[in-house]
């Protein structure tokens, strides 16, 4: 089964895994549509008290934060991105004052056209209805507060009844003792006992110190909101934004999740890229070799047992959804 926790170890100890942009992991048949299934049925009895599939699409709040549980910036990347491919459109923000430590996540000053205005830091709330995808989608992302955490979790999860909201993605990234040279792995958990069995996902495992991220998915589950941790890693000796890797990793699992049809050419490029310039820094440093050497032969080890043809059949239904999509 495909597990994960909402950390799978500290930041602090660098424990935490990834997602690959070329190799995604492998999912179970019709993985999107009986995640949208289950969701309806859970809106449909919630609205009406019935069993049959709703009139609308099932909605699906994504949620990602800068911080502690967006190593390389992956993660929060990898939402926005989402929702430019998709052409979200801002419906609303999250920026009590209360939240933030401005010390720490400082305002900016900008000037467009000879007007000068300060940003404030806030969480932004997105919408968008992707095209030919089974559920519709409110894309949450900005910076993780440094107060009231429980106010700011009571905030979102408010906003998200508001919305109609029947399921929630949490996405962070961390970092971990993996290769940059290997597929990044990505790993899913719940707390929801229908969506393990649904999407053969673990519940989460990890004890310790957390991140919003972490809690709001406990949070959510205890309403009785399904909710769903995606994390992928970033290779710590390289831990620093952008990852564009990792961030494709992330991608492409929300592409599988949600049944999404993306345009990655310019993500895909830029992990290509910095894949790259990794291996540049490495070939300059015998001892940086000599451990990304060694780490590679570790993953290879612990990856030689799985089979690759779900995740070969997962690639495909990928390919045939991008043949599918309309020309821009």
């Amino acid at each position: 089964m495909r597990s994960v926790s909402d950390e799978t170890a500290s930041q602090d100890s660098s424990d935490e895994a990834t997602g690959d942009p070329r190799e995604p992991s492998a999912l179970p048949e019709g993985f999107a549509q009986r995640f949208a299934e289950h969701l309806s049925a859970i809106q449909t009895a919630a609205a009406t008290g019935e069993t049959d599939a709703p009139r609308s699409r099932p909605t699906v709040m994504v949620m990602a934060f800068e911080g502690w549980n967006d190593a390389g910036a992956a993660a929060s990347s990898a939402v926005r991105a989402v929702g430019q491919a998709c052409g979200a459109e801002l419906i609303g923000k999250v920026e009590d004052e209360g939240y933030y430590d401005y010390q720490f996540s400082r305002p900016k000053i900008r000037s467009t056209g000879g007007h000068r205005e300060i940003i404030w830091p806030s969480t932004k709330i997105y919408r968008a209805r992707p095209p030919r995808a089974a559920v519709d989608l409110l894309l949450v992302h900005g910076v993780e507060p440094s107060f009231r955490w429980q106010a700011f979790t009571a905030d979102l999860l408010t906003r998200a009844a508001e919305n109609d909201v029947s399921g929630i993605i949490l996405v962070g990234a961390l970092l971990a003792d993996v290769p940059h040279t290997r597929p990044i792995p990505a790993s899913l958990s719940s707390e929801d006992a229908a969506l393990q069995e649904i999407l053969d996902i673990d519940e989460p495992t990890y004890e310790g110190p957390t991140g919003i991220v972490g809690v709001l998915a406990h949070t959510a589950a205890q309403a009785g909101l399904p909710a769903v941790s995606l994390w992928a890693a970033v290779p710590h000796y390289v831990g620093q934004a952008p990852s564009p890797k990792a961030q494709l990793a992330i991608m492409r699992e929300l592409e599988d999740l949600l049944g999404l049809t993306l345009d990655e050419s310019e993500v895909v490029e830029d992990a290509e890229a910095w894949e790259r310039g990794v291996d540049d820094l490495a070939e300059e440093d015998a001892e940086i070799a000599d451990y990304v050497k060694r780490l590679e032969e570790a993953t290879d080890t612990t990856n030689l047992p799985e089979a690759s043809g779900e995740a070969i059949a997962q690639e495909f239904e990928r390919y045939l959804r991008r043949r599918k999509r309309p020309e821009s």
